[in-house]
């Protein structure tokens, strides 16, 4: 844990008006975003790679409409919602940080519940860029907004989807930038400026999910979503990608030297996941056993999704893999070797992640749409268009977590503060010469 400011070296300087200070801070933030080794700048020029070639292929599909992609009148979702539901999940994950630090007063997870905020910001920004690509007409997305467009609030769930999504980004920007100010000029943290936010943000984070699992339940038409256990599910799987995720982030926090924490962040965030992996793969089978052993018309997409249905079986690699992956990962986190051993850990969370990225993907929204209303097998499978938009996003939200871990990383572990503006160094293990602020909460 970092220690109170050492600034006994450090000479007095005059008093800066507000505005001044706070635009000094934008500077030096903008410069830090884009100065680096040759490592960051080899990163960078990848994603912006990505994403430029993400944009391209946006570009043909508004000037040929989706009929670049594989979606159809009967399919209407397809490889962007996927991402988008994974990605809601991933950034309502983000939250398992936030609450053992302030709702249990977990020291450790202090020192790096920045990181867990930073993750939900690039998550819900990735998520917004997919609703915004599979929209055939994005320059009409004004429809949707409040007291601009048609609104239908409180009766659309999509309404409710809109609200929270942006209300959750807003409330995390608010915390994170507050916090990571206050870090800068090295001042405690006014808990009426935060405290109320980070409650409000948990109770939000678990909305986000529930209410997109809502969305797909209230379609009476598709049974394959007509299920109780949808959004446990999809809270289930939250807090197994959001914690695999994290962890992999603090390892390459921790190999970079960019800020300095224990073990117990890890090891958390771990005894989570044991519990998931396992709770996950429990509502699978309660849900198959349903559908396959009664039998029924209903149980069709399920039937067509893990074992083809009239020769039809294009999602058979997608779902197979996942189960796969989701079952080593909950064997690999249970070894003894992965409480020893950070490879182990990191493959299991490797695992989690990719598992519960095609099965939230690919394995939940296409079935619903198969067969469709009136019984006819239309089969979707993603084309090169769409995965290059897709890739393209990513990048773009990698490219946005970048960027704030390197401002709110320096910031939070002192080498960029107002008093030491001009006069602090870095050692060269990176570690700041002079600690920062307190730990806030």
């Amino acid at each position: 844990m970092t220690g109170p400011a050492d600034t006994t070296s450090l000479p007095e300087s005059p008093a800066q008006p507000p505005a001044l200070t706070y635009l000094r801070f934008l500077r030096r933030a903008l410069g830090l975003a884009f100065s680096g080794s040759w490592r960051f700048y080899a990163w960078m020029i990848v994603l912006t790679a990505i994403a430029l070639v993400g944009l391209h292929a946006w570009g043909t599909q508004l000037r040929h409409g989706m009929a670049v992609t594989d979606l159809s009148d009967h399919v209407s979702w397809g490889l962007y919602i996927g991402n988008f539901t994974f990605g809601v999940g991933l950034a309502a994950g983000a939250v398992l940080m936030v609450i053992p630090a302030y709702l249990y007063d977990d020291h450790d997870m202090h020192d790096v519940v920045i990181i867990g905020e930073i993750v939900a910001i690039a998550a819900i920004v990735v998520c917004l860029g997919f609703v915004i690509v599979d929209m055939g007409r994005p320059d009409r997305l004004w429809h949707i907004l409040p007291w601009i467009g048609r609104f239908h609030w409180p009766v659309s769930m999509l309404a409710w989807d809109v609200l929270v999504l942006n209300g959750y980004l807003l409330l995390n920007l608010h915390i994170t930038g507050y916090l990571i100010y206050q870090r800068y000029l090295q001042k405690a943290p006014r808990r009426r400026w935060y405290r109320p936010f980070v409650f409000l943000a948990i109770g939000w984070a678990i909305s986000i999910h529930t209410v997109t699992a809502f969305l797909y339940q209230g379609l009476g038409g598709r049974p394959f979503w007509s299920s109780a256990l949808l959004a446990p599910r999809f809270i289930t799987t939250a807090f197994i990608s959001g914690p695999a995720f994290v962890i992999v982030l603090l390892e390459v926090v921790r190999r970079a030297r960019v800020l300095r924490f224990g073990d117990g962040p890890t090891t958390t965030l771990t005894r989570i996941m044991r519990i998931t992996v396992l709770l996950n793969l429990f509502m699978l089978v309660s849900e198959l056993f349903t559908a396959l052993y009664a039998g029924g018309a209903h149980a069709a997409s399920v039937r067509y999704l893990f074992f083809g249905l009239h020769g039809h079986h294009a999602l058979l690699p997608y779902i197979w893999t996942a189960v796969v992956l989701n079952v080593a990962s909950a064997i690999l986190l249970h070894l003894p070797q992965s409480r020893d051993d950070k490879r182990w850990l990191l493959a299991a969370c490797g695992c989690a992640f990719v598992g519960v990225y095609i099965e939230k993907g690919i394995g939940l929204i296409v079935p619903g749409f198969i067969p469709s209303t009136l019984h006819e097998l239309v089969e979707y499978t993603p084309t090169f268009v769409e995965w290059k938009i897709s890739a393209g996003i990513w990048a773009v939200g990698l490219i946005t977590l970048t960027v704030a871990l390197r401002i709110g990383l320096a910031v939070w572990s002192g080498r960029m503060s107002e008093r030491s503006a001009g006069t602090q160094t870095a050692s060269p293990s990176g570690a700041p010469e002079h600690a920062g602020a307190q730990s806030v909460g």
